[in-house]
C-alpha cells in the first residue's frame, strides 16, 4: 500500500473501532465478537507505530493513559456548575412543584432522573474534538482532568458537531468494577475504598492517567453548559440530542406532567435502586421547559427550577465502643461516637456525630450501648438512639470534662449556646483546625496541603499560625515522612501561588465567625482592600444588604483583636495579596444601555467569541441567558440564527446585529 492507502486504512479502522466501542460501552449492545475487535485494534496499533504521522486523536488506542502529571491545572467554568437544593420527603417535593407552577406562565412538565452517586464533571468539545474535561470543584473553579477522562471508553473523543459544546454529567464506578478493584487492593495489602463514589473520585484525581485507565469507570451525561449551534427549547430535547451525538445518557429518565407522576417515579426507584449495577443516592427533578427555567431563575446557591430528592436515611445497629472529643476551629467541643465498624448506605462507618452533651443526656446514650445509626442524606452518620432493652449492666455513663482536652483551659458555655467551648485563643487544637480551614478548597485552595499534611507540620513544630505556612523552607519539608523532592517543590509552588488569591478567599480562610464564602465575597467586593474593611465601622458593614447584625458585630470584634492586627501585618510582609481582584462594583456600569437588561445571544458571531460577547455585556450591567422568553429584553443575532430569532420575532422582542453590539459597546467604553 502507498501512504495514501495506509492513511485511508487507518482512518477506516478508527471509524469502525469507534463504532464497535460505542455499541459496547454506550449502548451495552456488542455487535462483534471480542476476537474481531482485538484483531483490528492490533492492526491499528501496528500501523500507528509505523506511521505515527497518520495517528488520530480520536483513535481508541489513545485511551490507555498518557504520561503522569505534576499537578492538576485549575479550570474556570464559564457557566457555574451550581449545586441543587435538597428535598427529603413528599411535602418538600410538593412545595417545589407548587413554587415552580406559581412562578411561570403555562403548564409545567418535569423531567425525573436518577441521581448518580459519582463525581460531577464537565466535557468541552470544539468543532467536534474533545479538548477539555474538568471536575466541578467549588462550582466556579474545577481541575483539569482531561487525561484521565480520555480513558473512559463511553466518552467520545470526537463528535459530529461544529462550534463549542460543553456537556455535564457524572463519572462513576459500576459495582462490578468496584468489587474487582477492592479485591485487588486487599490482595496487595492496601486499604479498600469505602464506596464506589470514593473510588471513582480517587481514580479521576490520580496524577497518573494509566491508573485511571485500569479502573473501568463509566459516565452518564445529564446536562448542557453551552451548546453554540443548538436551538433546543427543553431539557428532554437536550438529553435526546446528546444521545444522538453519541453521548451516554441514563435511559431511566422520564417526563412527568404532574407532581403525582413525579412521586410515582420516586417511589419506584426508592424500592428498586438496589437492582441497578451502579449507586444512586436520590432522584433529580427538573422543570423541562428552558424558557420557564429562565423565568424561575436562581437563588445565590442553586437553581429554582430543579431539586434533588435524597432517599430516606438507612438505619443499622452496632455497638458504641467509646466517646471521643474533638475541638473545632471556633473552640466548640464536640463528642463523637466510636463504633464497632458497620456497613451503611454503601460505606463502612466507624464514627458518628453525637452533637452535644445535652443530646447524650436526653437520649440516655452510654458507652457500651447497642445503638441505632442513621446516615442523614446518605452522607453524615449520626447516633439516633440507644437500645436500652439490650443493656447488660456494664455500660458506662459519659460526662463532659471541665477542661479542654487539648490545652487544659476551662471549658465554658456561652449565653444562649448548648455547646461547651474552649475560649483559649492559643489552644493547639483550634490552631490546627484553623490551618486546615485556611488551606481548604473554598478558602486559599493550596494543593498538597491536606488535613494529614497540616497535622504533620503542626506536630513537627513547623507551623503554629497561618503566617508560618508562608515561611516553610524546602530543607524542613524534606525531613518529613513521605515528602520527596518533587512533592515538596509542588507544595512550595502551590503555597507561593496562593499569595495571588483575591481578597475574598483570604477573608473566608481567616475563619471569622459567621462569615461564609458568600459573605466574604460580598465584603471583598464592597470594601476592595483589607485595610478599608479593617477600618470599617459596624454601621458601614451592616448597611450592606446581605450582611446582618451578628455578622457585622463579629467582623468588628475580629479586627479589634491585637493578634489579628499582627497576623495581617505578617501576611502583608510575606507578600499575600490584600486586594479584591474580581469584578468590582465600579466596573459594572449602572447607566449603560444594557443595565438591568436580560439579553440572549444566538447565531455565529464574527467579531466576538460567544464568551467575549457575554463578558462584554455583563461588564456593562447586562445579564446573558440561554433562551428567549417573555423576560428577554434584547436578542443579539449573528449569522445563521435559528429558532431563537423566530421566537423573538413572535414575542416582539428587539433584535440587534453584532455590528450594533460593537457600535454601542465602543461608545460605552
Amino acid at each position: 500500500m502507498n501512504k495514501q492507502e495506509i492513511k485511508e486504512r487507518m482512518d477506516s479502522l478508527v471509524e469502525v473501532l469507534n463504532q464497535y466501542g460505542y455499541s459496547y460501552y454506550v449502548l451495552d449492545n456488542p455487535i462483534v465478537p471480542d476476537s474481531e475487535y482485538d484483531e483490528k485494534i492490533r492492526e491499528l496499533e501496528k500501523l500507528e507505530k509505523e506511521y505515527p504521522e497518520f495517528a488520530r486523536e480520536d483513535s481508541p488506542t489513545q485511551r490507555i493513559g498518557g504520561e503522569p502529571l505534576d499537578a492538576f491545572q485549575k479550570v474556570t467554568h464559564e457557566t457555574p456548575m451550581m449545586s441543587l437544593a435538597n428535598a427529603f420527603n413528599e411535602q418538600d417535593l410538593r412545595d417545589f412543584a407548587r413554587r415552580a407552577m406559581e412562578g411561570v406562565s403555562g403548564d409545567v412538565t418535569f423531567v425525573c432522573e436518577l441521581k448518580i452517586d459519582g463525581l460531577a464533571i464537565s466535557l468541552k468539545y470544539r468543532d467536534g474534538k474533545f479538548i477539555l474535561g474538568s471536575t466541578r470543584g467549588d462550582g466556579r473553579v474545577g481541575e483539569d482532568i482531561t487525561s484521565n477522562l480520555r480513558t473512559i471508553r463511553s466518552i467520545p473523543l470526537s463528535i459530529k458537531e461544529p462550534g463549542t459544546l460543553e456537556v455535564r454529567g457524572e463519572a462513576f464506578m459500576p459495582h462490578k468494577s468496584f468489587l474487582a478493584l477492592n479485591e485487588e487492593r486487599e490482595e496487595k495489602g492496601e486499604e479498600p475504598f469505602a464506596n464506589p463514589r470514593n473510588a471513582a473520585a480517587g481514580s479521576l484525581r490520580q496524577l497518573d492517567p494509566k491508573i485511571a485507565a485500569k479502573r473501568n469507570l463509566d459516565i452518564f451525561l445529564y446536562g448542557v453548559g453551552e451548546w453554540e449551534n443548538s436551538d433546543i427549547t427543553s431539557h428532554s430535547e437536550s438529553l435526546e440530542g446528546l444521545s444522538k451525538l453519541g453521548f451516554k445518557t441514563n435511559k431511566e429518565w422520564r417526563r412527568a406532567k404532574s407532581i403525582e407522576e413525579v412521586l410515582e417515579y420516586v417511589a419506584y426507584w426508592t424500592e428498586h435502586r438496589k437492582d441497578l449495577n451502579y449507586e444512586i443516592d436520590g432522584i433529580v427533578i427538573k422543570v423541562d421547559n428552558l424558557d420557564q427555567r429562565d423565568e424561575l431563575g436562581f437563588t445565590a446557591k442553586s437553581p429554582r427550577w430543579a431539586i434533588a430528592y435524597k432517599f430516606p436515611a438507612e438505619e443499622v445497629v452496632t455497638t458504641l465502643k467509646d466517646i471521643e472529643l474533638s475541638i473545632g476551629r471556633t473552640g466548640v467541643v464536640t463528642p463523637t461516637a466510636i463504633l464497632e465498624p458497620v456497613r451503611i448506605a454503601g460505606s463502612t462507618v466507624q464514627r458518628a456525630s453525637l452533637h452535644n452533651e445535652d443530646l447524650i443526656r436526653e437520649q440516655d446514650i452510654r458507652i457500651g450501648d447497642r445503638v441505632v445509626i442513621k446516615k442523614a442524606g446518605d452522607i453524615i452518620p449520626k447516633v439516633v438512639r440507644s437500645i436500652t432493652e439490650q443493656r447488660t449492666g456494664e455500660e458506662k455513663e459519659f460526662y463532659m470534662p471541665k477542661e479542654c482536652p487539648a490545652c487544659g483551659n476551662e471549658l465554658v458555655r456561652l449565653e444562649g449556646e448548648v455547646a461547651l467551648r474552649c475560649i483559649n485563643p492559643n489552644c493547639p487544637a483550634q490552631l490546627m483546625e484553623g490551618l486546615i480551614h485556611f488551606v481548604s478548597r473554598n478558602a486559599m485552595n493550596i494543593d498538597g496541603l491536606g488535613e494529614k499534611v497540616i497535622i504533620q507540620l503542626f506536630r513537627e513544630d513547623l507551623v503554629h499560625t497561618i503566617a508560618d505556612l508562608y515561611r516553610l523552607q524546602k530543607e524542613d519539608l524534606l525531613k518529613l515522612e513521605r515528602m520527596g523532592e518533587k512533592s515538596v517543590t509542588n507544595l512550595l509552588n502551590a503555597i507561593e501561588a496562593s499569595k495571588e488569591n483575591s481578597l475574598e478567599r483570604l477573608l473566608f480562610g481567616l475563619g471569622i465567625r459567621f462569615i461564609g464564602s458568600k459573605a466574604a465575597q460580598t465584603l471583598a467586593m464592597e470594601f476592595e482592600t483589607m485595610e478599608r474593611l479593617q477600618k470599617a465601622s459596624f454601621e458601614e458593614i451592616v448597611a450592606i444588604e446581605e450582611i446582618g447584625d451578628k455578622m457585622a458585630d463579629s467582623i468588628v470584634r475580629y479586627f479589634e483583636e491585637e493578634k489579628v492586627t499582627q497576623l495581617l501585618e505578617d501576611l502583608t510582609e510575606l507578600g499575600i495579596n490584600m486586594t479584591y481582584t474580581g469584578q468590582r462594583k465600579s466596573d459594572i456600569a449602572t447607566d449603560s444601555i444594557f443595565s438591568g437588561k436580560t439579553i440572549v445571544l444566538t447565531g455565529k458571531m464574527e467579531e466576538y467569541s460567544r464568551k467575549e460577547a457575554k463578558e462584554l455585556i455583563e461588564s456593562l450591567g447586562g445579564s446573558v441567558t440561554g433562551s428567549v422568553s417573555k423576560k428577554t429584553d434584547l436578542v443579539i443575532a449573528g449569522a445563521d440564527a435559528g429558532s431563537k430569532l423566530e421566537k423573538a420575532a413572535k414575542l416582539g422582542i428587539e433584535v440587534w446585529s453584532e455590528a450594533q453590539l460593537k457600535e454601542v459597546a465602543g461608545g460605552e467604553e
